[in-house]
């Protein structure tokens, strides 16, 4: 007997009828109707027993080596085996030329499959051939259907595995269409249960919706082992790679790759990138560190305020906080008589990279400082500091690995809270208690 389920497509709530607008999340349209089969009778076998933590035995994780620093960096050490890793971004990003080097890098060494169900093989042969990863030792299947699929699978038995995407596969047991609610949950499903009992080490593709989340059911996020974005603008050359779930390592990490015709290249000075244009004197531009997971980066802080055409001023940020700004400007206005009233402010974190910690917040609000003056900041210096409601400059943690960063690409002075722990540092030190000190200094 078979029945339908509705899933919502944004949360995963599911529900036996449907409805216009989710009750869990609140998404208007997202349900989609599921076909459900009634369950078989459960077979009858030996019942599990629980064991003693301690006398289980602690087995070491073998990794693949991608031999790519970057994405060796984000994964912890390399690929586990028998893992399932989801490597979602937008369309045209960089996800299937990434999978396709990744491929290369490991084919000498370990047995490689690469299933597409969006290109053929010589479209998969001619990006290959463009980023220079023709090898013999990739083996290259166009399919959808995941039964047949599977049967490669048991003949090949692969060391690494790609599927590229699997909103493209579908599975003949159920109806719906390939990319459903449905479809992606059993399929995942499978794909886990295949690598988990031979030891492949999987790299599924994921589409993104228009909010920027996988596609799919949120189930499917949680079922793989790794969860990897590609940021970016596909327009502009340069990508970073977020892990933003790992049971084999750290969420902190980054990975930053340029996008060349050869394909995608690491950064291996990532600090430089960032703030490549810093020494020329802009108002409004001003240098901070920021740490992303034990990487210090060298990031520049861009502020334009303009006046207002309309009666509420505009507030518009790239990679900073709307809210923090909001805050920040409030304590400019009240504290050090730097007003924002009338004009329009914009923040921008160059080179697209997202700032999440407080320790940027006495670098903003300098750089907006600067833009309101229309002065530029003559000396040009690294500024650390969180800014508190009463204008006080609070300590960061990590600030003596910030200023080796800093010093190591040339800067000679730093701007840091007053009671920062500074013990053994070559770089020029400007304490300072307050906002307001901060801007008379500057």
């Amino acid at each position: 007997m078979r029945k339908s389920i509705y899933t919502c497509q944004q949360c995963g709530y599911r529900t036996p009828k449907w409805l216009g607008r989710c009750p869990n999340c609140g998404a208007w349209n997202s349900f989609v109707e599921e076909i459900v089969e009634k369950k078989k009778k459960r077979v009858v076998k030996e019942k599990s027993k629980p064991l003693i933590l301690t006398d289980i035995g602690s087995a070491e994780r073998q990794r693949i080596r991608t031999r790519i620093s970057e994405l060796d960096r984000v994964l912890g050490g390399g690929v586990v085996k028998g893992s399932l890793i989801l490597l979602g971004g937008d369309p045209g990003i960089g996800k299937s030329t990434l999978a396709l080097q990744i491929a290369s890098q490991i084919c000498n060494a370990e047995k490689v499959l690469y299933v597409s169900g969006e290109e053929s093989l010589e479209q998969i042969r001619m990006r290959a051939e463009r980023i220079g990863a023709t090898k013999d030792g990739i083996m290259v299947l166009s399919e959808t259907c995941l039964e047949d699929i599977e049967e490669v699978l048991q003949d090949v038995l692969p060391s690494f595995l790609v599927m590229d995407s699997i909103q493209t596969l579908y599975t003949e047991k159920l109806d719906t269409a390939p990319g459903s609610v449905g479809q992606v949950r059993e399929i995942s499903a499978r794909i886990q249960r295949i690598s988990k009992e031979e030891g492949i080490a999987t790299l599924l593709i994921g589409h993104v919706t228009k909010y920027g989340d996988i596609a799919g059911p949120k189930t499917l996020e949680h079922i793989v082992d790794t969860v990897l974005y590609f940021e970016g603008d596909k327009y502009q050359q340069y990508r970073i790679l977020r892990c933003t779930k790992n049971r084999f390592g750290s969420t902190n990490e980054i990975g930053i790759f340029e996008m060349t015709e050869k394909g995608l290249v690491e950064i291996k000075n990532p600090s430089m990138f960032f703030v490549s244009d810093i020494m020329e004197e802009i108002p409004g531009s001003i240098a901070t560190v920021v740490i992303e997971g034990t990487r210090p980066l060298v990031v520049e802080i861009q502020a334009l305020t303009s006046l207002a055409f309309f009666s509420y001023p505009q507030r518009v940020t790239t990679g900073f906080s709307k809210l923090r700004l909001a805050m920040l400007l409030a304590v400019l206005d009240k504290r050090a008589g730097i007003s924002t009233r009338d004009s329009d402010t914009y923040i921008n974190v160059a080179g697209g990279i997202s700032i999440e910690e407080p320790a940027a917040d006495l670098a903003v609000s300098l750089a907006v400082a600067s833009s309101v003056k229309n002065q530029p900041i003559k000396e040009k210096m690294v500024v650390l500091g969180e800014v508190g409601l009463g204008g006080e400059i609070r300590s960061v943690p990590l600030i003596e690995k910030r200023l080796k960063e800093a010093e190591r690409i040339g800067f000679k002075k730093a701007m840091v809270p007053f009671k920062a722990n500074v013990k053994k540092t070559e770089i020029e030190i400007v304490r300072v208690r307050r906002i307001e000190e901060a801007v008379s200094y500057v």
